[in-house]
């Protein structure tokens, strides 16, 4: 198990030194791909919450340094005036596009690492690890 941690975080790290480059952490980049994947609807923050890599539980917080970046926008829901909803704005989409491609440097050294069958048999391992829904029950 001890193995699994020490990979993981080694590539964590060369992840979060690529959005570092943007002057964005792990959890703000994780916010964006999810609200990209929305476009244009976008999703509340409980919705972005389970969709989240880590749980955080300052996402709020969170969604704020992203709007105040202009990243990120917030407005009502027009179903549930109660809620809501945040959209990824053309300069959040324009800043993922700049970063994407560092990303992509980090999947390459993993993928000159790890090989295709290797790769499926981990997921698989992973899936077991984390059960269908996560909750590895």
């Amino acid at each position: 198990m001890l193995n699994l941690f020490v990979a993981s975080a080694h590539v964590r790290r060369r992840v979060e030194s690529a959005c570092e480059e943007f002057d964005l952490q792990f959890s703000h980049h994780n916010v964006l791909r999810i609200l990209r994947g929305a476009h244009p609807e976008g999703h509340p923050r409980c919705e972005i919450a389970e969709r989240m890599l880590d749980s955080s539980p300052d996402l709020t917080r969170l969604i704020d340094k992203l709007v105040d970046r202009g990243l990120v926008e917030r407005s009502r829901s027009q179903e549930d005036r109660r809620m809501t909803i945040h959209t990824i704005t053309d300069d959040g989409i324009a800043l993922l596009n700049e970063l994407d491609p560092k990303i992509r440097e980090v999947q390459k050294w993993f993928d000159k690492r790890v090989s295709d069958r290797d790769l499926a048999h981990l997921s698989r391992i992973c899936e077991g690890i984390y059960g269908e829904y996560g909750d590895g029950e």
